[in-house]
């Protein structure tokens, strides 16, 4: 069985709906940055179109890079120019994650929503710490699909839900891997605030079907529970 679960084709319509022009104000992952103690250098897996980087870019470091296989260097620079960033800030990496061979290492590995899209997913997380500096810190994050965010999936948006590995996100089994790396510290958590969602696709039927699960996703944020049910992302933290 080939690793990936997803391909260029599908990344390529995937950017094609969606919206990223702003940086964010604020991100789900802003409380576990002043625990971050090397900040020199950064780089994201998967990190197309750079919102991410521009973020740590904007408020941790000025050395950030984002490495992806599938990268539009027109939007990168458009969504530098947008957010006022000088130009080239976003050092961009067009490569296979599984082949590539870095010269150099980070003092921050990032992913949002990468780790998932493939089978073996304790390759993936020790290709992310072979990237870490000597002192380096690793921040995951990957969506829980498997409580009620995975129901909303499965009945609007099946072909999403497929490009997920679920075993992924199997608590234990992100512990079990862990252990195994040989990182100094980690911890692995579930967000606390509820919220669910559709990915942006052409039409106005996905377009609804966005803003009533929208509706509903600020429903639900007065039941602040972490668990499997209504958390919507896993955070794994580690420093070698």
């Amino acid at each position: 069985m080939q690793n990936e679960l997803t391909d260029r084709d599908y990344w390529s319509q995937y950017w094609s709906n969606y919206q990223y022009e702003k940086i964010p104000s604020k991100t789900i992952y802003d409380k576990y940055i002043p625990t971050l103690k090397e900040k020199e250098s950064f780089i994201e897996i998967g990190g197309f179109p750079g919102i991410n980087a521009a973020y740590f870019y904007k408020n941790v470091c000025k050395d950030v890079t984002l490495l992806d296989f599938y990268v539009n260097q027109a939007i990168v620079s458009k969504f530098e120019q947008i957010n006022q960033l000088p130009e080239g800030s976003i050092h961009c990496i067009e490569s296979d994650f599984f082949k590539f061979d870095s010269n150099r290492t980070y003092d921050i590995v990032f992913s949002f929503g990468f780790i998932e899209h493939f089978d073996d997913t304790r390759d993936v997380i020790e290709r992310h710490t072979k990237l870490l500096s000597e002192h380096g810190q690793l921040l995951i994050i990957l969506p829980n699909l498997r409580g009620l965010n995975g129901c909303i999936q499965w009945l609007f948006d099946r072909k999403n839900l497929r490009a997920h590995n679920l075993e992924s996100m199997k608590i234990d089994l992100l512990k079990d891997i862990m252990k195994k790396t040989g990182m100094k510290s980690w911890k692995i958590d579930y967000t606390r605030k509820p919220m669910v969602w559709l990915e942006p696709k052409p039409g106005i039927l996905n377009k609804t079907g966005r803003t009533l699960i929208k509706l509903f996703s600020y429903s639900i944020k007065i039941f602040p529970i972490k668990g499997w049910l209504l958390s919507p992302y896993i955070i794994i933290t580690a420093q070698k």
